[in-house]
Formats: structure tokens, C-alpha cells, sequence
């Protein structure tokens, strides 16, 4: 849209449809510091999750036969067993890989597209520690080897129990249980590392913060068990979300501070 300006003047077109230019010079507009609104930025927790995520996967690790510039590094790793631990040091999950440890992890973590996140059976905001049993020697190894996966399927299986075996409610969240070993194995030693920072722990870790998150994964595992036909697998991690649920809530109730509730302002 032009607008010509009024008779009296020289005759001058205006293109309303051109930005305005500045009324100050254009080396001053170019000197002023651009205040960051956010927007080209993750959030301050996510951004810190990736950061230690990348961290722990960096541990450098020797995995003999691979060339690779990723190699030598743990989150290059192929085959192994991987467990998550919460902010009390209960371990909530295991799992296994074939394909790729770093991928693997950050799938559940970062990327969120496991089968386990999407049916709300795990929720990452509760992941505090990870560890790694690796198994280097079928690095080069395809993952149909026969061989291979019976290994994995044994290390699983004894990491699996042994977890059980310290857990407060003698459970993991897992939906399926492994299937009994078919071969003898040697249990490698673990690779842990906290993925939670200080400063995401501190958000995190409050017992008040803890419960409202821990309920809100409960009733959203609740409802999708309602909303489709499901297994006794399933339903057996809700119960044991509900006792973790519970298990915190009176932790809380023996502990908190004996204060009034907020006053209302109803009459």
C-alpha cells in the first residue's frame, strides 16, 4: 500500500509496506547488544542432560578390534547391559543393546522413543545414575550371532536379579522379565556415571517435587492400562509405582517439618 503526502509539499511516495528505517545511525543499531530471549536455547535441564549424558559416554574404554574415530570411548560400545538408578539409588530399569550403548541410553533419556518412555513405564526426569556391563568382545560381532545374543540374554538376566535382589520393593519397573539363561557367563565389571548435575539435582531432588512427579507418572500409566488390553507385565509395574509412590510419601510425612497449612481465604 503507497500514501502520497499532502498537497502544499513535494510530492512524495510512501511505501507503507517497507520497514521504517532507524532514526539512529546504522554502525549505532549495529553496536547495540541483542537481548537473548530463549528462543535459539534448550532448557537449562535438558541442556544439562545432554551435557552429562555426552560426559559419561565420552569414559574412555578400550574396545580391541574397533578403528573407528568414535571408538575407544564407551558410548561407542555395540553389545552390553545398561541399568538406571533414581535419586535414592533404586534401580528402576535394565536393559540391553545390540546395536549401539550410546544410542541406546539416549533413546530412553533424551530422545524419548523407547517403548518403555512411551508407555509411561519409565520417566526420565527419575534417572539419576547409569550403568554400563559392557561385552567388547562381540564388538565386531553381527548382531544375529547366535552366540553373542545368548550372552547378552545371561548377563541381562543376572543383572536383572541382582538388582531385584537390592531393591527396596524387590522390583525394577521393567514390563517383561528376561528369560532364564541358556549359558554360563563371567559378569564384566560396571561403568557408572551420575547423569544428573548438581544444579538438576537440586531441582530435582526435593521429596515434594519427587512425590508430584512420581504420582503424575502413575496416573498416566494408570490411564493408558485402561484405555487398551494389556498383560499382567504392565500391571505389575503399575503396582510397584504405586508401592514406590507410597514408600515416599511416608518417608516424607515421618520427616517434614511440623508447620500450619497456608492459610485460606475462605471464610
Amino acid at each position: 500500500m503507497k500514501k502520497v503526502a499532502a498537497r502544499g509539499a513535494r510530492a512524495k511516495v510512501i511505501d507503507l509496506a517497507k520497514p521504517a528505517k532507524p532514526s539512529i545511525p546504522g554502525k549505532l543499531v549495529k553496536a547495540l547488544p541483542v537481548a537473548s530471549d530463549g528462543m535459539a536455547e534448550l532448557p537449562f535441564e535438558v541442556e544439562e542432560l545432554n551435557r552429562e549424558l555426552v560426559a559419561f559416554l565420552a569414559t574412555p574404554f578400550d574396545i580391541p578390534g574397533d578403528n573407528s574415530k568414535s571408538g575407544n570411548r564407551l558410548g561407542a560400545l555395540n553389545w552390553g547391559v545398561y541399568a538406571f538408578f533414581d535419586y535414592d539409588g533404586e534401580p528402576i530399569y535394565v536393559g540391553q543393546t545390540k546395536e549401539n550403548v550410546g544410542t541406546r541410553i539416549r533413546r530412553h533419556l533424551t530422545g524419548r522413543r523407547t517403548d518403555a518412555v512411551a508407555k509411561n513405564i519409565l520417566d526420565p526426569y527419575e534417572v539419576c545414575v547409569v550403568r554400563v556391563y559392557p561385552l567388547p568382545q562381540f564388538q565386531l560381532v553381527k548382531a544375529s550371532d547366535k552366540a553373542a545374543i545368548e550372552h547378552l540374554n545371561a548377563l541381562e538376566y543376572i543383572v536383572f536379579h541382582e538388582l531385584l535382589e537390592k531393591s527396596k520393593f524387590n522390583a525394577v519397573l521393567n514390563e517383561k522379565m528376561p528369560s532364564a539363561p541358556k549359558c554360563q557367563i563371567i559378569v564384566p565389571e560396571p561403568i557408572e556415571g551420575r547423569v544428573a548435575s548438581a544444579a538438576v539435582t537440586a531441582l530435582r531432588d526435593h521429596p515434594d517435587t519427587r512425590i508430584a512427579r512420581r504420582a503424575q507418572t502413575l496416573a498416566a500409566l494408570a490411564k493408558g492400562i485402561s484405555e487398551r488390553k494389556v498383560g499382567p507385565g504392565i500391571r505389575q509395574t503399575l503396582l510397584t509405582q504405586a508401592k514406590r509412590l507410597q514408600w515416599l510419601a511416608e518417608r516424607r510425612l515421618g520427616q517434614a517439618p511440623d508447620v500450619k497449612d497456608d492459610e485460606s481465604d475462605e471464610s
